[in-house]
């Protein structure tokens, strides 16, 4: 699933092509990735419109229309947006197009459909119950001191299930949990209240970086995700535990272990991560 690395990088390189574009046409729009409202009205707010800024919050792409609503799309577990020509070749499980005023389409392609479209005002789509209560994000400034902090002080949770709570940390999904643990030399499966205020320290201080780093490699590719112009990432070739189990760590060249934690698999290194 797209996390906020790749949620990150697909804003990134769409923002200079699509704000201050004019939606031209709907051209395509599966009823079936609307969340909110109905398809049809979906189709109406947004034919005439104008792109007035792009951004994310969380895992979650908002492009702000000048209509003061947003159009909302949630990439799922194998969703792409992807900046197009009118005129490139249709994949299959493209469920959005939006025509613009520059020639160009901005394409929403999900073959799992786990992903989601909203559109509303932000009031009205909390309203309706369509936007989750998100956390912290990684990257801001009392992201070490707020709420995450807190959090990892008093739960009784899992330390990975604090991690991938979105309420609580707006973003990090299975990947960069992992990640972050390994580079805090933290066991991702212990309990998050018996962390010593140290590692409690490391952990808020090693998310943020590894989610830097995966950014600056455009995002982790396995299968499914691209960037906003269709491209993979490469932070896979920098990761050190996910998607490693059974292989050697980096640091101590023991075996690193693979079980499931939260309902996710976890990957760690039971010789450094104590």
């Amino acid at each position: 699933m797209p996390e906020l690395p790749e949620v990150e990088t697909i804003v990134r390189d769409l923002r200079p092509h699509v704000v201050g574009s004019r939606v031209e046409a709907l051209v395509h729009l599966n009823p079936a990735v609307v969340r909110y409202p109905d398809p049809g009205d979906v189709a109406v707010g947004l034919e005439g419109r104008t792109v007035a800024c792009l951004g994310r919050r969380g895992k979650f792409i908002q492009l702000w229309l000048d209509s003061k609503q947003e159009l909302v799309v949630h990439l799922g577990m194998t969703g792409t947006l992807t900046l197009e020509a009118a005129a490139a070749p249709l994949r299959t499980h493209t469920h959005l197009r939006l025509g613009l005023d520059s020639g160009s389409e901005l394409r929403y392609r999900d073959p799992r459909r786990f992903g989601r479209v909203l559109l509303g005002t932000e009031s009205e789509l909390e309203q309706a119950g369509v936007m989750p209560r998100l956390g912290v994000e990684p990257f801001a400034p009392d992201f070490a001191s707020g709420l995450a902090a807190e959090v990892l002080r008093t739960s009784r949770r899992p330390v990975k299930a604090v991690l991938l709570d979105q309420s609580v940390i707006a973003g990090c999904g299975n990947i960069y949990a992992d990640e972050a643990c390994f580079l805090a030399r933290v066991r991702p499966g212990r309990r998050a209240w018996r962390l010593s205020t140290s590692e409690r320290r490391r952990l808020l201080a090693a998310l943020p970086i590894v989610m830097a780093e995966a950014i600056e490699r455009r995002g982790t590719s396995f299968s499914d995700y691209r960037d906003g112009f269709g491209a993979k990432g490469q932070a896979f070739e920098s990761l050190f535990v996910y998607g490693r189990g059974g292989r050697a760590c980096v640091r101590c060249r023991s075996t690193l272990r693979q079980v499931r934690i939260a309902g996710r698999t976890t990957v760690f290194c039971g010789r450094c991560q104590s």
